[in-house]
Order: C-alpha cells, then sequence, then structure tokens
C-alpha cells in the first residue's frame, strides 16, 4: 500500500490570535476585489482573497458576524474577532458554497498569486495587478 501525499493546510489568524480560520487542501479561487466594499473592508485600495470549499475550513475562536448587502446585491456575511477588529472570512451569495479568507490573514509572502482581478472599473488608476495568469474583468 502506498502512502497518501499529506494535505496541505494552511491557518489564518487575526491580528490578536484569538480568531483562527485552518483551510485545508488547495484554494478554489485566489482574487483581488477592486470594489468599494472591499476598499472598505480591507482599508487600501483593493482585497485579496483565497476561496476554500466551505468544508475545508474550520473557524475556531469567537467571532462576531456581521451582514450587509453588498453593491452587486448579494448578502455576505463577514466573521471578525471582537477583540481586535480583524475580518477572518466571509461568505456571500454570489458565491455559495465557498468562504472566502482575506490573504493578509495567511501573513505568508509565498501565498500563490491571484488568477482574477475583479470590478476592475473601481480600480485605482496607480494600481496594476499583473501576471500572465490573470484575468481581468470590468
Amino acid at each position: 500500500m502506498t502512502p497518501s501525499a499529506a494535505v496541505p493546510s494552511r491557518t489564518a489568524t487575526c491580528r490578536c490570535g484569538a480568531l483562527r480560520a485552518t483551510c485545508t487542501g488547495e484554494p478554489v479561487r485566489i482574487s483581488v476585489c477592486h470594489c468599494l466594499d472591499c476598499q472598505r473592508r480591507s482599508g487600501s485600495s483593493f482585497a485579496a482573497q483565497a476561496r476554500w470549499p466551505d468544508a475545508q475550513v474550520q473557524i475556531d475562536g469567537d467571532a462576531h458576524r456581521w451582514t450587509c448587502t453588498s453593491e452587486n446585491g448579494n448578502r455576505a456575511i463577514f466573521l471578525f474577532c471582537p477583540t481586535c477588529g480583524g475580518t477572518i472570512a466571509y461568505t456571500s451569495e454570489g458565491l455559495p458554497g465557498v468562504t472566502a479568507i482575506p490573504l493578509g490573514t495567511f501573513a505568508d509572502p509565498q501565498f500563490p498569486p491571484p488568477h482574477y482581478s475583479v470590478y476592475e472599473e473601481r480600480k485605482h488608476a496607480w494600481v496594476a495587478i499583473l501576471g500572465d495568469a490573470i484575468e481581468h474583468f470590468p
């Protein structure tokens, strides 16, 4: 019998470390979003996130939930730390069955690059998302 290869996992944490998301396997989507909601959520000119099937994400720690309707009309649920306020995960009706984890919460400069850049009509003029494998969507 051949030993099976270890399934990769990554752990994301909020700034204080009280809230964690452990993601098993490879993400099904890695993207950059320039919508105004993501700009506000991230506090930056865009947000980067990776998505895994819901069953491959384990959230540990106390989380506050906030539900809102995004500018495209989809409802989203955000999980954030009640101590430091860091968003650790979110889901959206627009992409059902997957959980998004902000890339910065992994604190891993070697994290794979995004394949999608969306809401580029909201992109700041001085931002350039580069790479041959990235699809760009207005």
